[in-house]
């Protein structure tokens, strides 16, 4: 088992275990990454991939956030991709500048499961690189903040593979849903299974915390959620869980446009749930009544608007949700590429003055 040096700041596994924090913690989606300009200095020298796959990047990237807001943000994650596992899959990824994530050659029909996909992943050959990053990177942080590590779900790593990159109706991938049911299940079967073992061995590597990114669940339909989505992002805290037993971390679900799903949610085994910026706190809480911890909610769109409404909306949303209790602080989405870096920092100071007042006068 790898030493770690010891945890100086736990306020954001306090929250999601339940338990009183002092303040709500925070931390955002993509926070490593675009927006930064030191992440664009080294994207310039580097091609995406070849970040994600070269540890001492990957590290030198996750502290980026954690070094430029020192103590402002209460967690790191691990700069990779959720298509790390298509790739595992044997499917060829491309990051294009401009474009985003293309697939070559995706996958066209269910012969293709059999006829182009790996039988049997060993996540510790072809993802090992994630697994060395988040080591790495869990001894740079030298115990400054909670380390997480992450994957995409089921449903939405099928639509990419299937689609060849981004979509806006995700057409091919449902047609896929339904005309042929059956395989489609298959396919989430076995994305399910890679899923399964690359998040144990990311937290057997370090990661203390973990989310599972169903970034396209909105894009179904309440009834084809339940049968294409729930059950396997279900299976995948089940078995992570079982697997590791008293060794096992907290687990955050976030799954945009799916509000309908939230009671469900709430009953699958995550201790905290990520909400997208269309849910209203009070809604939130009266579903979910308390069971698992609530993450968000804020538009990212917000951090264009100035320090005002930036600050109004911290307000607002900390109000909401409350500062002391099940509850953890970030965007509704990713932050986008274009944001100053200012005005992330006016939305982290924020989150940390209001929270701490809204505690002393709760």
């Amino acid at each position: 088992m790898t030493e770690f040096p010891p945890l100086k700041n736990d306020l954001i596994l306090r929250a999601a275990r339940g338990e009183k924090t002092e303040r709500a913690p925070v931390w955002i989606m993509r926070q490593a990454g675009r927006y930064l300009p030191e992440f664009r200095e080294e994207r310039e020298k580097h091609d995406f991939f070849t970040i994600c796959r070269t540890p001492e990047l990957a590290t030198l990237i996750t502290l980026q956030p954690i070094n430029r807001y020192d103590g402002l943000f209460d967690a790191a994650i691990i700069f990779s991709d959720i298509l790390v596992i298509p790739q595992a899959l044997g499917l060829v990824v491309e990051m294009v500048p401009g474009k985003g994530p293309h697939f070559p050659s995706p996958l066209e029909e269910p012969a293709d499961i059999d006829n182009r996909l790996n039988k049997k992943v060993d996540v510790y050959k072809e993802l090992g690189y994630v697994f060395d990053a988040i080591t790495m990177t869990r001894k740079a942080l030298e115990g400054r903040v909670p380390l997480l590590g992450f994957i995409g779900a089921p449903w939405t790593l099928m639509s990419y593979m299937i689609e060849g990159g981004g979509s806006n109706t995700l057409s091919k991938s449902k047609t896929w849903l339904f005309k042929y049911p059956e395989e489609s299940k298959r396919l989430l079967q076995i994305i399910t299974d890679v899923a399964v073992d690359f998040l144990i061995g990311q937290i057997k590597a370090g990661a203390q915390m973990v989310q599972v990114f169903e970034s396209w669940g909105g894009e179904l339909s309440p009834h084809d959620f339940k049968l294409f989505s729930l059950p396997y992002i279900k299976q995948i805290a089940d078995r992570v869980k079982k697997q590791l037993k008293d060794d096992a971390v907290p687990m955050t679900i976030f799954c945009k446009g799916s509000w309908y799903a939230l009671e469900s949610l709430s009953e699958i085994g995550y201790d905290t749930i990520s909400l997208d910026w269309t849910i209203d706190p009070a809604y939130a809480k009266s579903i979910t009544k308390g069971r698992v911890t609530l993450q968000g909610n804020m538009d990212p769109s917000i951090l264009y608007g100035g320090d005002e409404i930036i600050r109004s909306t911290v307000r607002t949303m900390l109000e909401g949700f409350g500062t002391n209790e099940r509850y953890i602080v970030n965007l509704g989405h990713g932050i986008l590429p274009t944001v100053d870096p200012e005005a992330v920092r006016v939305f982290l100071t924020t989150v940390h003055s209001v929270g701490l007042e809204l505690n002393k006068n709760s």
